[in-house]
């Protein structure tokens, strides 16, 4: 085990993972979602640094090797479980979280089955486009999270009616009610269609690994 600043980054990437659902415990919205946003970002952001410096300074480590997927699935996996909670499990959300998920833990298992020779299941160029979207899906859905509550707060005790108004331009949009609505609805909807796009590439990625580890799922004495 080598504590190398790379490591050391990939480390705290992976204690950041549960502070996530962690700030959400603590604190109110939108202020969990300020903090959440900003520590899944930061974290996110080492995701880079650290690959990025362990091959400028050589100082790439089996442990890093070991430590870096498994800090990145921790981080997409308690995101998503904490975004489909206060997303009302909604059916858009939960259905390509629920297809990360499932692959991820099939794909471990997978490497976990295969043993010495899960370095068949190499992470691929592919496997880390899925990964960039999954974490950039996921932060614009924070952020549709702090739009919403910045709109809940600024229409507490507000008549419907007057709302509506508003929204329709009959009434004179000082609150910014209008920004902050159409701001919600575009950061839901970018951050759906990412996470389809995710689910999408980790679906083909899961393929593409098992498809690889077939031959050595085989009986023995099993012809080809």
């Amino acid at each position: 085990m080598t504590f190398n600043i790379p490591n050391i980054l990939t480390i705290l990437r992976l204690l950041a993972a549960p502070g996530v659902a962690v700030m959400f415990l603590y604190f109110n919205r939108p202020w969990a979602d300020w903090f959440a946003l900003i520590l899944f970002v930061t974290a996110a952001l080492t995701d880079w640094i650290d690959g990025y410096l362990a091959r400028a300074w050589k100082q790439e480590s089996k442990f890093g090797a070991m430590l870096d997927p498994i800090a990145d699935k921790a981080m997409v996996i308690i995101a998503l479980l904490v975004i489909t909670g206060y997303a009302g499990m909604n059916p858009w959300i939960l259905m390509p979280s629920t297809l990360i998920l499932f692959r991820e833990v099939f794909v471990s298992g997978l490497r976990e089955f295969l043993g010495s020779t899960s370095k068949l299941l190499a992470v691929t160029k592919l496997a880390k486009w899925k990964t960039t979207a999954q974490m950039v899906a996921i932060a614009v859905l924070f952020s549709a999270g702090l739009f919403e509550h910045e709109l809940i707060d600024r229409t507490v005790g507000m008549n419907q009616e007057i709302f509506e108004q508003i929204m329709t331009g009959q009434v004179p949009d000082e609150l910014g009610l209008i920004f902050y609505t159409n701001a919600m609805n575009s950061a839901f909807l970018l951050g759906t269609i990412l996470l389809w796009v995710a689910a999408i590439l980790t679906l083909i990625t899961g393929w593409d690994y098992f498809s690889k580890s077939i031959p050595y799922l085989k009986e023995e004495g099993q012809n080809d």
